[in-house]
């Protein structure tokens, strides 16, 4: 039986966590029986694209490039729109929210919602732009209440017409950690001692993720203990630039760049922490793989991580650009009894089961849905 068709509005399907957030729900909502399309701004191709979506899962793209302003992205999103009639549009992301609602006046949606991954995502002109265009959307939502609170505070969106909805994971896609010859296989692969107590970070190197400051922390922890390594899984503009940085630090014994990595969970099941260094985030979807790998976690105080890391209960959190203080919580965090250790993690997973599991979050966005419907249907 089918609930509706449902269009996703999203600027790409290549690397990142709000991308990996669109596929998700488009599968959990198609399941749930949406009839639903993915449209895309820009234009991609298998070298690109990161999220897989199922044959009964359309794709589209508008054929936009990348940082190149074009109202035909806009024509041809009304004109999709126009043919598919769609009863809900649901965008992601900066630019795919803006020419969604560009494309509402010429396209006759009955419901449009506009979706914001990050606590920020540029300077004043991105507040203006959401604000002058808000008329266009039924709702904007932000992955972390944080969020929520600074676009309000900005006067990008009136407090009535935005509201909180988390990102979500399937937890049961991420294992323990591995034991045993499973696990000295793993360490082998990855070229690191079965001794060693090993870190992870994972995402885009790119700057807001600031990991010149993760590898000045990292530099400060093995002076302490050469028995750590960090394993830095992802690919980016900076990444060069980062590993000139780990050389320059002489961490070239300490520090592996693993590129991009399409087997996260797995990876998480060899290491012994995680560690995140970012100036600002929304919600990041690998603090939530994190801990539902049961990996203790050492994080930034920025966007919605502290939704995810408890201080002293699932990990540490400190300020951002501060790489003493993230070394001395590396420190603290690695010199943990292993049973602390463990009811770290086992404390993380119950998080994420109780409060971003994709179900319920599905169950949210099919609230929501309802209830814009239901409220544009009264008039």
């Amino acid at each position: 039986m089918t609930r509706g068709r449902l269009t996703l509005v999203v600027t790409s399907l290549g690397h990142g966590g709000a991308q990996q957030q669109v596929g998700a729900l488009a599968v959990r909502l198609s399941r749930r029986g949406w009839e639903v399309d993915v449209v895309t701004l820009l234009e991609e191709d298998a070298s690109t694209t990161t999220v897989d979506l199922p044959n009964e899962i359309p794709v589209s793209s508008l054929r936009m490039r990348r940082r190149v302003p074009d109202v035909r992205g806009v024509v041809r999103l009304a004109r999709h729109l126009r043919r598919r009639s769609p009863a809900v549009v649901h965008s992601h992301m900066l630019h795919a929210n803006l020419v969604a609602r560009a494309a509402r006046p010429f396209s006759r949606v009955p419901v449009l919602v506009c979706t914001a991954h990050n606590v920020t995502e540029g300077g004043r002109w991105v507040d203006g732009a959401y604000r002058i265009t808000d008329r266009w959307c039924d709702l904007t939502t932000n992955v972390s209440p944080q969020a929520v609170q600074r676009y309000v505070e900005a006067g990008a969106v009136p407090p009535s017409r935005i509201r909180h909805v988390p990102n979500g994971i399937d937890a049961t896609a991420y294992g323990p950690p591995r034991s045993g010859e499973s696990r000295l296989a793993g360490r082998r692969a990855l070229g690191v001692s079965p001794d060693a107590f090993v870190w992870l970070n994972a995402g885009r190197h790119e700057p807001p993720k600031d990991l010149e400051t993760l590898l000045r922390a990292f530099r400060r922890v093995v002076d302490d203990d050469r028995s750590h390594h960090l394993l830095m899984a992802g690919d980016g503009p900076v990444r060069a630039d980062l590993e000139a940085v780990a050389a320059d630090l002489d961490l070239a014994g300490s520090v592996t760049f693993l590129g991009f990595r399409g087997d996260i969970p797995d990876l998480m099941r060899d290491v012994d922490g995680f560690v995140m260094s970012s100036v600002w985030e929304g919600l990041p979807i690998v603090l939530l793989e994190a801990a539902a790998s049961r990996l203790p976690t050492v994080a930034t105080r920025v966007g919605g991580t502290t939704e995810v890391v408890v201080d002293g209960k699932t990990g540490r959190v400190v300020e951002p650009r501060d790489p003493d203080a993230l070394a001395t919580a590396m420190r603290s965090v690695a010199g943990c009894p292993p049973d602390e250790r463990e009811q770290m993690g086992e404390a993380a997973r119950r998080r994420v089961e109780d409060r971003f599991d994709l179900e319920r979050v599905v169950d949210a966005w099919e609230g929501v849905y309802a209830g814009l419907a239901e409220r544009r249907a009264s008039g």
